[in-house]
Parts: C-alpha cells; sequence; structure tokens
C-alpha cells in the first residue's frame, strides 16, 4: 500500500522549475544566454555585499544567527522600526508560505488577484484553504473588487504591488479605503518585492501602515534590487502579534550566515542602490519611448520589467528570442497569450532586446509592422 499523503496536496503540481541556463546553451548551441526571464538584478553585485560575503570564511563551521542581528538592526534603522516588528526568510517564498501556515486554517478562504505571483495561490492550497481568486481590471489590482470577494471565511488577502507580472500599482489613497473596510480579521498581506523600482508619487508604503493598520504585514526581499537572488532572503514587517504569531511557525534556524552578511553589506551600500534603481529608470524609458513610436502596446511599469503585446503566440516570440541568445517569458501562465514579460536590464541589453523585436515584428508572422526602424 502507497503511504498517504494530505489530500490538500492532491491538488497542486509538483512545482517545476525553469530550465537551466546550461541545458538550453547546449540544445541551442548557443555559448552565452542573457536571462530577461525571471526579474533578477543583472547590475552586478554591491561591493559591500562581496565584502561582507568574503569576510564569512572563518564563521563557516559556525550556526548562523538565529536572530538575524546585524541585519535586524540595520533595518530597523533605516525602516525606523522596532526589531520585534520584523521577520526574516529564506526569501519571499518561505514568508508566504510561513503566512499560509500561521493565518489559514482548512476549508479558510484566500483572495487573491489574477494574474499576480503564483505562490500565494499554491501556498495556500498546501494548508487546505479555498483560493478565491478575481480578475485584474485594466491590467490592475481592483481593490473594490477583491474587497467585494471578502467573506466572513475569509482570513487572508495576498496583495502584490507593484504587481508582478503586469507592472501596475494601487495607489496609497486607494490602500488606505480598501484597509479601513477590510474586517479586522482578515489579514492583508501587501508583497512589496518590486517596492524599490516604483517611482509613482502616491505609491504606497505598508511599512508606514502597519501600526495604523494591526491586520497588515509588508513584505520585502533582497533579491530584486540588492542582487541577492541566490542567496535566498527576504523579511516582513508587521505589529508584534503578527510577527509572534508568525515566528512560532517558523524555523528556528531558516536564514544562512552567508544570506544574513550579504544582506547587511548590500543595504549598506547606497550609492549601488542608486544606480541600480537608475539603471532600471533608464531601460523603462526607452521602452516606453521605442514601443510607442513602434504602436507597440505595453504596459506602463513599477517594476523591473515590462510587458507588451506581439498580437501573436507568445510562445513563438519566446523561441525566437532564445534562438537569438535571450530569455524572456511569455504570458499564456498568465492568461495572456499573446503578451511577453521581459526584465529591463542592463542598456546593453536592453538595445538587443529591442533589436531583435524590431527584427520580429519586420517579419510576417508578427504582422509585419515596422520596415528597417531605427529607436
Amino acid at each position: 500500500m502507497p503511504v498517504k499523503y494530505r489530500d490538500a496536496l492532491r491538488a497542486i503540481d509538483p512545482y517545476k522549475p525553469a530550465r537551466s541556463l546550461e541545458s538550453v546553451k547546449r540544445e541551442l548551441g548557443l555559448t552565452e544566454i542573457i536571462k530577461l526571464a525571471g526579474n533578477e538584478n543583472n547590475h552586478g553585485v554591491s561591493p559591500e555585499a562581496a565584502r561582507a560575503f568574503a569576510e564569512l570564511r572563518p564563521s563557516l563551521t559556525r550556526y548562523p544567527d538565529m536572530n538575524c542581528t546585524i541585519l535586524r538592526e540595520a533595518l530597523t534603522a533605516r525602516l525606523g522600526v522596532n526589531g520585534d516588528e520584523l521577520i526574516f526568510g529564506n526569501g519571499s517564498f518561505e514568508l508566504i508560505s510561513l503566512i499560509a501556515q500561521t493565518f489559514l486554517e482548512p476549508g479558510d478562504e484566500t483572495v487573491i488577484p489574477w494574474p499576480s505571483f503564483g505562490w500565494y495561490k499554491l501556498a495556500s492550497i498546501a494548508v487546505g484553504a479555498v483560493p478565491v481568486t478575481v480578475p485584474l481590471t485594466s491590467h490592475t489590482i481592483d481593490l473594490d473588487a477583491v474587497l467585494s470577494a471578502v467573506t466572513d471565511r475569509t482570513r487572508v488577502v495576498w496583495l502584490c504591488n507593484p504587481n508582478n507580472p503586469t507592472g501596475t500599482y494601487f495607489t496609497l489613497s486607494q490602500l488606505r479605503a480598501f484597509l479601513d473596510r477590510l474586517p479586522g480579521g482578515t489579514l492583508a498581506a501587501l508583497d512589496e518585492a518590486y517596492i524599490d523600482f516604483a517611482h509613482a508619487d502616491d505609491f504606497p508604503d505598508g511599512a508606514s501602515l502597519f501600526r495604523e493598520y494591526d491586520n497588515v504585514i509588508s513584505l520585502r526581499t533582497f533579491s530584486k534590487v540588492y542582487g541577492l537572488a541566490s542567496l535566498r532572503i527576504g523579511y516582513a514587517i508587521a505589529g508584534t502579534p503578527v510577527i509572534d504569531a508568525i515566528n512560532r511557525a517558523r524555523q528556528p534556524i531558516n536564514v544562512n550566515a552567508a544570506a544574513q552578511a550579504a544582506a547587511a553589506g548590500a543595504l549598506s551600500d547606497d550609492a549601488y542602490y542608486a544606480r541600480v534603481v537608475a539603471a532600471n529608470a533608464r531601460g523603462r524609458e526607452l521602452y516606453y519611448e521605442t514601443l510607442t513610436r513602434w504602436s507597440v502596446p505595453y504596459i506602463p511599469t513599477q517594476g523591473n520589467f515590462i510587458m507588451l503585446d506581439t498580437g501573436r503566440d507568445s510562445a513563438a516570440a519566446v523561441l525566437e528570442f532564445l534562438k537569438r541568445g535571450v530569455m524572456i517569458r511569455g504570458g499564456t501562465e498568465f492568461g495572456m497569450p499573446t503578451w511577453l514579460r521581459i526584465t529591463i536590464g542592463s542598456d546593453a541589453e536592453n538595445r538587443k532586446v529591442l533589436d531583435i523585436l524590431r527584427e520580429l515584428l519586420g517579419l510576417a508572422w508578427l504582422g509585419g509592422i515596422i520596415q528597417n526602424e531605427e529607436y
């Protein structure tokens, strides 16, 4: 008789990791591939993060600091929060899973705008909760529609701002109006992984709201602007009762010493941070100007990525880009089958993407939109 596993897991397909760069290189006979499919930071690592990482060697035989003391102190000073209002995790994936494990019972409902980050749904299903999806309106999370989906069984609402994959956002006034009406027993989980790239004047900061609304938690990451995706480290900000509850589900040692050291180093490097944000802004404006001139529909973004509409099957475009050495992401899995999501990379990478797009837009299969057009 086979070993029985929990019924809730039967609704989840095992996670399928993206193909490795090495396997794609071998299959297509390429020597180099530019990866612009994962919204990673392509600007190199902070020198301060590298230094802190290198200095860690003598302590590799010891267990990591369970309290993340140095990083916790650095963040409390930067964010103006107390140490017990922070919790650290092995990236946003773990923090999302911990929230689900802490606040969702089997049969509880959890509201998820869609398309958005897929782990909200999988983490909720894994604990036996019932996901209730709410379609975006004009590619943007509609907080009124989300609120309409909240019932007396709703325990967590997941809100990605800026939203992945669309890059859109809701404003501070819209969020306040939503939180004013959200039942106090329902947690609003604000995933702010891309907040460092947000440039709108009315963009909300979840770290400034959790004391006013005790059912708010803000999730942040070092994977994006700080360029530490491989080390897996993120954190969340909330009132002490919320943090205390999550700590009851958290493993005692869940963040390794290398991640803690590098994150503290990166956090101290304001010059690196400014360079990454400025490069992203340059790339964003280049895409806007070029796509507008070529009459290619796109979604204005507050993140480090942009979505554009080819008007044709995006899988074909993804393959054509890959043949030319660039890995991007198609929109089919997000219910947007003609769209592409492209990470905004370095200046040279962005120009290469546009070179390829210009070539494809001149082909009959993509509509023959442009001919010999420069950007």
